[in-house]
Order: structure tokens, then C-alpha cells, then sequence
């Protein structure tokens, strides 16, 4: 009953939250002084920016957001249709043979490096791929890049839904994670520049709102295409499509946004699209202060080089890096990608491990919602401390271990225990890790290092995503329940980080991070040792003695 009040009060401040936002009105200054051979942006409310929420930003809001869902259906598609026997005839025989053998081992009838390669290949190439798209969004701009991803993301869809034999698979899963990797990069920047500044926290977690949405829909077609025979499973993979195509048309709506523009040279143009999307004709404010940034961003030439080889680069790159690496070893994405076939090796039937799923998915929506009300209120922190993760990995670990050998099942209690652990497990990540391990490497990078820094973080993301879907199915096969305790001991070390080497940022402007965060703390002030904007000592920093 508290958990209901709690998400129930959380859901009712965010939607009065969200009315407040969409009939106000916004007003941002960004002053920029430059004092010798320090530069320091402040930002005050004023009413020199002048903006209006309009339909036509909304709708650009909504449309661009697809990315996020095209992302999140990926996530939770996969796990189902691995899960359905006429994909397993179709693709991976063996597997399916395993599966019916009355003596099977229950944590290894999935053990498969290319059923598990139909999963992760799309992250491998979306790691790659994000790099490409970060080229290409800083060339051609932002709105020609989210059109490429979803005319890749169409291809993937046509060819894993058509798919044959296992390389037509395969290369279709590829061609979604370059989709996957063009949109990750392009869309929150997109939602970030076309917003107003105020609101720009707020939209980025719409992004991630809709990758949760993504889950849900993935897991209830999964659910609704299982009793489809013998082609289920292209329908589950055709359905991706539609947020895909969605995307596309909106691409083909939206306008470029006014910093991409005014960055390429085309600072007419990028003028009245600002006129535009901020509703208003008095935009000459806005106008000075976007064209002042952009001509900032021209003057670091080598922003990769300066990220690693600053002193001062260290803590926010280890921190953003570390939170990505921790953010998967939580084990969410092994649950997430793999939900239906955790759930049959616990016991479940294939439409009970379904539906289970999608349960799990309805958690995960609720809970962001509740990320939306707290996570300025609570702090970044505070939240990560209160995600009792760690608990239910173990509860979920000994569970296992102690009820489910290699042959036989669980009790249908025990099993519907496991089904109510998964989902406080994904309720805790959702309102803490899940948003708080894109939104923290997001806000603390500077701004000569703030898309390389950020670049890295993605990176490291989608890396660990990758061994993560390759690896899990044989962890589960070769370490059985101890794979859950194994994540419990990751999350205790995620503990520890959060506890003695995260500094709180709720509250603090992005530009001040140094002086009221990093200079602050008792081991990054040592990173931080600036005069006159020169780092103070000649000795490189060594990560190991940071670590």
C-alpha cells in the first residue's frame, strides 16, 4: 500500500507538473563573460527569451521521442521471440531440441552463441555506428541524421522480419543497431535543442520515458503474436517497424534545429527556425547567445585529446564512464532482453512467461514516472543509495539456488515469488540507475569536453550491452542461480562508488560544476588544482590510483 501511495501521489505531481508546463511560458537569459583565460557561462531567468509552447514543438517533441521507443522495442523484443518455439525450428534447431528433452538442464536449454548473437549483434553495431552518426550529425545536421536512422532501422525491419536462413537474420539485426546507434546519438540532442531551456530536463526523460513505453509494447505483442503459428515471430519482428516509419514521416516534418544551422554557417535560416519553434518574433536574444556558444564550440579543435589528456578531465570522464559500466552490470538488461526465457527456466509456461513479462514492463513505465517527481527533489544521490537492487538479485540468487536443480521446476509459489522480485528489481533501476546513468554523465562534463565526454559514455554503454546479451545465456548455463549473486556483487560495489566517489549535482548549474562539485569533493579536488585556467602540477593523473 505505501509503494501504491508513493507512485500514485508521484504520478499525480507529475501530470500537474506537465499541465503547469504546457500552458506556461518560458524565459531564459545565458550571459557569457570571458575574464582573462577563463570563460564562465551563467544562466538566469529574464525576460530577454522570450517563448511559447506550441503545437508545432510539441509535435516535434512526440515525433522525435519515437527514437526512443524504436530503441526500447528492440530491447524488449528480442527475449520473446527467442522464446517462441517456431523461431527456435526455424533458426536454432538444437536449441529447440534441448528445450523439449525431458532430462534438460534447465539453466542451459538457451545456451546458444548464436541465438545469443541474434541479440547482441544490434548493440555491436550500434557501438560503432553512434561514432559514424556523431560525424554526420555534426556535417549534414540533425534532422538529415534522424532520417537515416530510421531508413536503417526500416531495412533491419525488413530483413530480420524476412528473414531465411540465420545470416539474413543477423545482418537484419545489424542494420537495426546502425538505426539504433544514428538515432541514440542525434535524437536527445535534437529534443534538447529544440526545447526551451527550461525545459530541457524534462524532455530528455521523455526520451527515456518512451524507451520504457518501447518495452511495454514489445513485451505485450510478444505476448499477443505467441499463439501466432507458424509466423509469430515476424509479425513480433515487423511491428518494429512502426515506430520506425513513424519516425520517418516526422523527419520528414520537423525543421532543423536552430543550432545545427547557425553551427553549419546558415544563420538566417537558423533564425527563423528559432522564430518558429519558440512562438515568438523577439528572438534576437537567443539568437546572439546560440550564435556566441556556437562560436565557443569552434574554438576546441581536439576536444578527444583534450578529454584524456586534461587532469581536470578525469573525474567527470570516470564518473560518466563507471555509471555506464555499473548501469549494465546491474544485471537489467539480462533481465530485459531475456525476461520470457528467465521466466520459462523458472518454470513458466511460454504464454505465462510472456505475460509475466509484460508485467514487468508495466513496473518499469510506473516507476520512470516516478523518476520524473523525484529525481529533483531526492537527488541523484539519495536514489541511487535507496535502489534496493541489491537485495532482490540475492533473494532472486538464493531462491534459485536453493529450489532449482538442473532438472525439475520450481513450485508455482516459489516461481510466482521470483516473477514479484524481478519486478522490484526493474521498479528500483527504473527510478534510479535506469534514468540517472544517462542523465548524471549528461550534465557534468564542461563545455570545451561535453559531446566527446558524452560520446565515451555512450560507448562504454552500448559495449557492456553487448557482452552482457553475448554472455548472459552462457553465465546462466555455466554458473547457474550464482549469475544473480554475481550481480548482487556488483551492485554492492555500485554501492560503494555511489557512496564515496559520486558528489551530488541536484541543484547545480551545469557551467559550475567545478567550482561547486568537483573542487569540493575530497578526492577530485585533487583534479582540480586550476590557476588561471592552467592545471597546476606536470605529473598525468594515473587512473588506477583515481579507481
Amino acid at each position: 500500500p505505501a509503494i501504491i501511495i508513493f507512485v500514485s501521489q508521484g504520478l499525480k505531481r507529475f501530470f500537474f507538473i506537465f499541465l503547469k508546463f504546457l500552458v506556461s511560458d518560458s524565459s531564459l537569459r545565458l550571459e557569457m563573460a570571458v575574464s582573462d583565460s577563463s570563460l564562465r557561462l551563467e544562466m538566469a531567468e529574464t525576460d530577454d527569451f522570450k517563448s511559447k509552447i506550441t503545437a508545432y514543438v510539441v509535435g516535434c517533441w512526440i515525433f522525435a521521442a519515437f527514437g526512443g521507443l524504436m530503441f526500447g522495442y528492440d530491447i524488449g523484443i528480442s527475449g520473446g521471440v527467442t522464446a517462441m518455439d517456431d523461431f527456435l525450428i526455424k533458426f536454432f534447431p538444437s536449441v529447440y531440441q534441448r528445450k523439449l528433452h525431458a532430462k534438460e538442464n534447465n539453466y542451459c536449454k538457451y545456451d546458444n552463441q548464436y541465438l545469443q548473437l541474434f541479440t547482441s549483434s544490434l548493440y555491436l553495431a550500434a557501438l560503432f555506428a553512434s561514432f559514424v552518426a556523431s560525424k554526420v550529425c555534426a556535417k549534414y545536421g540533425r534532422k538529415p541524421t534522424i532520417l537515416a536512422a530510421s531508413v536503417f532501422f526500416l531495412v533491419g525491419v525488413g530483413l530480420s522480419s524476412g528473414a531465411v536462413n540465420i545470416t539474413m537474420l543477423i545482418f537484419g539485426r545489424i542494420f537495426l543497431g546502425i538505426g539504433v546507434g544514428f538515432g541514440n546519438e542525434t535524437v536527445p540532442l535534437f529534443l534538447s535543442e529544440i526545447a526551451p531551456v527550461k525545459y530541457r530536463g524534462a524532455v530528455n526523460i521523455l526520451f527515456q520515458l518512451f524507451v520504457t513505453i518501447g518495452i511495454l509494447v514489445a513485451n505485450l505483442v510478444n505476448y499477443g503474436t505467441s499463439g501466432l503459428h507458424p509466423n509469430g515471430w515476424r509479425v513480433s519482428l515487423g511491428v518494429a517497424g512502426v515506430p520506425a516509419l513513424v519516425l520517418l514521416i516526422g523527419s520528414l516534418i520537423i525543421k532543423e534545429t536552430p543550432t545545427s544551422l547557425i553551427e553549419r554557417g546558415n544563420e538566417k535560416a537558423g533564425k527563423e527556425t528559432l522564430k518558429k519553434i519558440r512562438g515568438v518574433k523577439e528572438v534576437d536574444a537567443e539568437f546572439n547567445q546560440i550564435k556566441m556558444a556556437c562560436d565557443v564550440a569552434r574554438e576546441v579543435k581536439h576536444p578527444y585529446k583534450k578529454l584524456v589528456m586534461k587532469k581536470s578531465s578525469m573525474p567527470p570522464l570516470v564518473i560518466g564512464v563507471m555509471l555506464q559500466v555499473f548501469q549494465q552490470f546491474t544485471g537489467i538488461n539480462a533481465i530485459m532482453f531475456y525476461a520470457p526465457v528467465l521466466f520459462q527456466t523458472v518454470g513458466f509456461k511460454n504464454d505465462a512467461s510472456l505475460l509475466s513479462a509484460v508485467i514487468t514492463g508495466s513496473v518499469n513505465v510506473v516507476s520512470t514516472l516516478v523518476a520524473i517527481y523525484a529525481v529533483d527533489k531526492v537527488g541523484r544521490r539519495k536514489l541511487l543509495l535507496l535502489a534496493q537492487m541489491l537485495l532482490t538479485q540475492t533473494a532472486i540468487g538464493a531462491i534459485l539456488i536453493a529450489s532449482l536443480k538442473d532438472t525439475g521446476s520450481l513450485t508455482k509459489l516459489q516461481a510466482s515469488w521470483v516473477v514479484v522480485l524481478v519486478c522490484l528489481f526493474v521498479m528500483a533501476f527504473a527510478w534510479s540507475w535506469g534514468p540517472l546513468g544517462w542523465l548524471i554523465p549528461s550534465e557534468i562534463f564542461p563545455i570545451e569536453t561535453r559531446t566527446a565526454g558524452y560520446a565515451f559514455a555512450v560507448s562504454s554503454n552500448m559495449l557492456f550491452t553487448f557482452l552482457i546479451a553475448q554472455l548472459f545465456l552462457s553465465m546462466l548455463c555455466h554458473l547457474p542461480a550464482w549469475i544473480f549473486i554475481l550481480f548482487a556483487g556488483f551492485i554492492f560495489a555500485m554501492g560503494l562508488f555511489v557512496l564515496f566517489l559520486l558528489p551530488e549535482t541536484k541543484g547545480v548549474p551545469i557551467d559550475a560544476m567545478a567550482d561547486r562539485v568537483w573542487k569540493q569533493h575530497c578526492l577530485w579536488k585533487r583534479y582540480m588544482d586550476v590557476d588561471n585556467g592552467v592545471i597546476s602540477g606536470s605529473s598525468k593523473p594515473d587512473i588506477l590510483e583515481i579507481l
